[in-house]
């Protein structure tokens, strides 16, 4: 059953790996297929080293195993929350990477400082409101979702295709999985810049908005030029 997208997914997994992006278990890539509306996700606590095809679990938009003989990952309830709120999107990578996770561990979304910055984002990477106690106790992983959803009720997460979870880590995502996994990559990127930025000049501000469209729309936007033109 998906054995497509169960290699993608494998593949998304092992290059954080190679990335640096997760250490031990942590972390987690997923993806879905909308048509069959099933999830694709790295199994709990399972080492990368060792992952399979086989081990990675498939579920239903409710979480419920389809196949797979093992758990899911811990975080499945976020991603699925993920999916149903960003129909546009087909993949979603979460990772405790260190720069990024600094931020939000500091409870502060990252400024667009530079050029580098607004190739990925459209905007600063924006953090969520802390999670209370309720929402930690009663339905953790799901709720971490919930508040991602919520910080971007005025934002577009195809325009700003990650965010920082408070006291957390980021979560990324994408039109697939590896689109998902780059986005992490660059968003590890554009925090240790930031950080290093601000240490050099803690006075340094964002670029203007001018030239934040600009890097921006000229990747992204209907009238894109840079790259190569796809051949059919």
């Amino acid at each position: 059953m998906l054995e497509s997208l169960k290699t993608e997914v494998l593949e998304t997994n092992l290059e954080l790996v190679r990335q640096g992006l997760v250490i031990d278990t942590f972390g987690n890539a997923s993806g879905i297929s909308r048509p069959d509306g099933l999830v694709v996700i790295k199994p709990s606590g399972v080492p990368y080293h060792s992952m399979k095809p086989e081990d990675l679990v498939v579920t239903d938009m409710e979480g419920r195993v389809v196949e797979g003989s093992k758990r899911p990952s811990t975080d499945l309830p976020t991603h699925l929350v993920l999916y149903r709120s960003f129909p546009g999107i087909g993949g979603v990578v979460h990772t405790h990477s260190r720069h990024a996770a600094a931020w939000a561990q500091a409870g502060r979304e990252i400024p667009c400082l530079g050029t580098t910055h607004a190739d990925y984002f459209c905007g600063p990477v924006p953090i969520t409101e802390p999670l209370t106690a309720d929402e930690v106790e009663s339905e953790y992983e799901a709720n971490t979702g919930v508040i991602i959803a919520l910080r971007f009720a005025e934002l577009d997460p195809t325009r700003v295709p990650g965010v920082l979870v408070h006291g957390h880590g980021p979560f990324c995502w994408g039109k697939t999985p590896q689109a998902a996994s780059h986005t992490a990559v660059m968003l590890e990127e554009i925090a240790r810049m930031a950080l290093e930025t601000l240490a050099i000049n803690p006075a340094a501000t964002a670029i203007p908005r001018f030239l934040l469209d600009k890097h921006f729309l000229r990747k992204h936007g209907p009238a894109a030029y840079y790259g190569q033109i796809r051949q059919e």
